[in-house]
């Protein structure tokens, strides 16, 4: 059985949500490229910046 980490999981997560906001948020292939991208980043940048907060809360 596949048991991914919780990094895997959320760079799976911010794939999927990027390319479905690419694709509903812009019209032209470029923009849409570009936007999910921008999402990517965004969720994978949030998500390390939650976890070093947390490791700072908890310390």
């Amino acid at each position: 059985m596949l048991a991914p980490s919780h990094f895997t999981a959320v760079l799976l997560f911010a794939t999927c949500t990027s390319v479905v906001f690419g694709v509903t948020q812009r019209s032209t292939p470029r923009a849409m490229v570009r936007y999910g991208l921008y999402c990517w980043v965004l969720f994978v940048a949030s998500v390390i910046a939650a976890s070093w907060l947390m490791w700072l809360i908890r310390r």
